[in-house]
């Protein structure tokens, strides 16, 4: 053959092979086969079959396009693999997004939103990592709505109420094998807002409720100049959202399939995931590590990181010197804590306790937050909502066990314990220039004496 005409003609063929290879839509005349690869118009995602570890089986799921270290950020069939490389993601004739593998009318997995016709849906690929299926340009269904085992930046986690979408992380069953596996990061809207994770249907992690800036679980979630979060709690929704202030930085969250969330940032020079932030690390971070009205504190070393809260004793006196917690505190017995000259002890930079079952009240500020609990001689604490806005804003209450409360040397918020009189006396010469102060300053001693109704 010529060679002018062979360079020709290669030239002529080269584009058609690299668009095969990069284009980032999928539509009813253009779907997606093993081996093909859907790419984000700025080169940033990429959407294809890929096989996890040690795995034969195929799925479709979405990864990083620039970065040779393949991380799988979402999966669509983790609960259907397929069994070779005959599967073919494609727009069905109803305009949903269906994978199907080769021979089988049924997709293994589907959108399955409300569309209208094949010839108006078009599936694509955004830089945010965001897969989404259009009709007639507007949304209709984005992975977005359902995360698998990673958060992405301007993902939302959390509940949609108006329409009853709820989104979450699970981590994958094994490092090959993407299906749901035991452990859930989530938001409970239970009570008061909190972030947890879950292993199974058993509390395993709490991360809190929002102060205003960060989960009061996360002390590390301070402002800064890479991360910026927006928190939403209305009616409507509860959601959480962090965003990366720079476009050059890489940074995920992921559920892992051993029970740690950790964030990783991608360093380019080093060409490796590091992982910035995880938890949980340490025995406090365990959920009730030290049992019901307790606090868990390993910021002094030379100290057992359990002890009762003030007003409270072993409810297990040998299983507690054995380090058994599981039991916790209860109250003192004859204490006396309604209309008997009782107060408030105030416990510093702590997470607050589970919120499942506290009762929040945004209109009340510090002051009639205190005023509404001491009322009622049930309320066992009050704490601010949230504590980092205006000097702190709303107000929690409490009424039976105080649970997952840990101390932080610099972060955390305050927590107002209710005790009787005698306690509120012995508290201010036992704690006395140490974390435990009582709720009214009177120098040089912190101490609040109720007077009786």
């Amino acid at each position: 053959m010529n060679p002018v005409k062979w360079f020709v003609k290669t030239l002529l063929l080269f584009p058609l092979f690299h668009l095969s290879f990069s284009f980032d839509t999928i539509t009813p005349q253009h779907s997606l086969k093993d081996g093909d690869v859907v790419v984000s118009s700025g080169n940033t995602f990429a959407l294809g079959f890929f096989s996890p570890g040690n795995s034969r089986y195929r799925y479709v799921g979405i990864w990083y396009y620039q970065i040779p270290k393949q991380k799988v950020v979402w999966v669509a069939n983790r609960e259907n693999p397929i069994n070779d490389t005959s599967g073919t993601l494609s727009i069905d004739s109803q305009g949903n997004l269906v994978l199907h593998p080769k021979n089988q009318t049924i997709p293994v997995w589907s959108t399955n939103a409300s569309v209208t016709h094949s010839n108006n849906s078009v599936a694509r690929l955004l830089d945010s990592g965001n897969l989404v299926l259009l009709q007639k340009g507007i949304t209709v269904w984005q992975s977005f709505d359902y995360p698998t085992n990673t958060a992405l930046p301007s993902m939302k986690i959390g509940l949609n109420l108006s329409i009853g979408l709820n989104r979450f992380l699970t981590a994958w069953k094994s490092p090959d094998d993407p299906e749901v596996g035991n452990y859930t990061y989530k938001i409970d809207p239970t009570g008061f807002p909190q972030l947890f994770l879950f292993k199974g249907s058993v509390k395993f992690w709490r991360g809190g409720s929002w102060t205003g800036q960060r989960w009061v679980g996360v002390p590390e979630m301070t402002r800064s100049h890479i991360f910026s979060s927006s928190f939403v709690y209305n009616d409507e929704e509860i959601s959480i959202m962090v965003e990366i202030k720079s476009s050059s930085i890489v940074s995920i969250l992921v559920a892992n399939e051993t029970g740690l969330m950790t964030r990783f940032t991608w360093n380019p020079e080093d060409q490796r995931w590091v992982a910035i932030w995880s938890s949980p690390k340490e025995e406090c971070d365990y959920y009730g590590h030290c049992g019901p009205n307790s606090n868990c504190d390993q910021t002094q070393v030379n100290k057992l990181e359990c002890s009762c809260l003030p007003g409270f004793e072993p409810k297990s006196p040998q299983a507690w010197f054995l380090r058994d917690w599981s039991a916790g505190c209860a109250r003192k017995p004859n204490a006396s804590i309604c209309k008997s000259g009782e107060g408030f002890v105030k416990v510093e930079r702590v997470k607050v306790p589970d919120t499942a079952a506290a009762n929040a009240d945004m209109s009340l500020g510090q002051k009639q937050c205190k005023e509404k609990c001491f009322r009622n001689c049930s309320c066992m604490a009050y704490a601010s909502a949230f504590s980092e806005i205006n000097g702190g804003t709303g107000c929690l209450t409490w009424y039976g066990n105080l649970v997952d409360i840990k101390t932080y040397r610099d972060a955390g918020q305050d927590l107002y314990i209710r005790v009787d009189a005698f306690d509120l006396v012995s508290q201010s010469q036992k704690w006395l220039g140490q974390r435990w102060t009582l709720s009214i300053s009177i120098k040089p001693l912190d101490i609040c004496l109720m007077e009786k109704l």
